[in-house]
């Protein structure tokens, strides 16, 4: 009950970060001790000698077309609407007797009120002389047929409800607000046009991300739709699936479902995906994978190190090792970024570098459950089992270098969830 509270706590009042600072040889404390010797300060008048040296020009905080006011920052493609400001000695009988040397400009941010226009479209009707057949020009163009919409209006209902989660309700309200009749239905129907309209685009994305050698999945819980009309379920909230899927070319596509069970994985990977699939440690994915021949499954290291950190309260020397030893993977993946390794170079440096790490990590692991003492509900206990566990999934980015060793890059797609 404890671990629980305090895992509560930690959720709503601790750091979002993950970051671990672990205290180096040589690295002096910022907090020194009463007893610490003070150290020596240098006469108030000794002159030195500093070398000339050039100073880099610090990054851009805005663009080069940004305008600049006082608190109020804005590109040149901003509306601007002048507004002109005559004092009365301008405007008044005398306004002769002056004559204006200059001016003065002062920016302020302003709301417009969200508006709506109706498009009427004048098509002429006419006839050949000499003809009594009428000729009608054709309407233009429109995304829907026999729709009163215009594509503007279509964007921004998507957009609005999707992007700024504005429920059409509201939408609606704003439009009768604007002097325009229109059913709350006829919106709904509009947004699921729409939708399908954009739904061959979503096709082709998954297909081209299911073409990934290497391929990231994840699934994030969201509220959808209502239980029931009636009962004791009636107005709560259903809790749908979205299952993102993260390809090669650094491209996202979500999928949704309205269940985590491993019959989605297996519709959507279906028989198009075929090469390594990396996840995190749910089951679901470890069982398709094993059940496909042409599926490798990579697994997380970030998941199984915040199953440590859960254990880091009851023991913190254990655990700050286990960290320690995972921090030198990442170490290893930063500097084969700086280097720029690709390829066969990338994979050589891992077999060389990380490979050892990652061996004896798992060696200490067995030993930590062999020195006895760890009851089965210990969290520390369950952090050494889901490693090993999951050993051959956690090496396999070892061998091929397009693999991360993590999915914090499909993590990083789920935030606007």
């Amino acid at each position: 009950m404890q671990r629980q509270l305090d895992w509560f706590k930690k959720q709503l009042f601790g750091p979002k970060s993950e970051k671990q600072v672990f205290d180096l040889p040589g690295q002096d404390s910022l907090f020194a001790s009463d007893d610490a010797p003070v150290p020596v300060q240098p006469p108030k008048n000794e002159k030195r000698t500093v070398k000339a040296y050039q100073r880099g020009t610090g990054k851009k905080q805005r663009d080069d077309d940004c305008l600049n006011d006082t608190g109020l920052r804005f590109t040149a493609d901003v509306p601007v609407e002048v507004v002109e400001h005559l004092p009365p000695e301008l405007t008044g009988p005398e306004a002769d007797q002056y004559e204006v040397i200059g001016s003065k400009t002062t920016f302020r941010l302003a709301q417009r009120a969200s508006s709506y226009v109706v498009l009427k479209c004048e098509r002429p009707v006419f006839r050949r002389k000499g003809s009594d057949k009428p000729i009608t020009t054709p309407a233009p163009f429109n995304v829907l047929d026999n729709s009163l919409a215009d594509v503007s209006l279509l964007a921004g209902l998507l957009v609005d409800k999707f992007q700024f989660h504005l429920p059409l309700y509201r939408q609606h309200q704003r439009i009768r607000q604007a002097g325009v009749t229109v059913s709350r239905s006829t919106l709904t129907n509009l947004v699921k046009r729409a939708i399908d309209l954009l739904r061959p685009i979503v096709d082709a994305q998954t297909d081209n991300v299911l073409r990934s050698r290497v391929l990231a999945m994840d699934e994030t819980p969201i509220k959808a739709g209502h239980q029931g009309r009636a009962g004791p379920q009636k107005g709560k909230m259903k809790t749908g699936w979205f299952w993102p899927l993260y390809g090669d070319a650094d491209e996202v596509v979500f999928t949704y479902s309205n269940s985590r069970g491993r019959a989605h994985i297996e519709q959507v990977l279906s028989e198009s995906f075929s090469g390594t699939l990396i996840s995190d440690g749910y089951a679901a994915y470890a069982r398709y994978a094993a059940a496909q021949e042409n599926v490798a499954h990579a697994q997380c290291w970030v998941h199984g190190r915040r199953y440590f950190i859960e254990a880091q309260k009851d023991h913190p020397e254990t655990v700050t090792e286990a960290l320690q030893r995972i921090a030198m993977l990442y170490r290893n993946e930063e500097a084969i970024k700086a280097q720029g390794l690709t390829g066969e170079k990338k994979r050589q440096y891992r077999l060389d570098h990380s490979k050892p790490v990652v061996s004896d990590f798992f060696q200490w692991c067995r030993d930590q459950l062999a020195q006895g003492g760890l009851v089965p509900s210990d969290p520390l206990t369950k952090a050494l089992n889901y490693v090993l566990s999951r050993e051959a999934s956690l090496t396999v980015f070892l061998e091929n270098p397009d693999v991360q060793p993590d999915t914090n890059h499909l993590e990083r797609a789920l935030r606007p969830i």
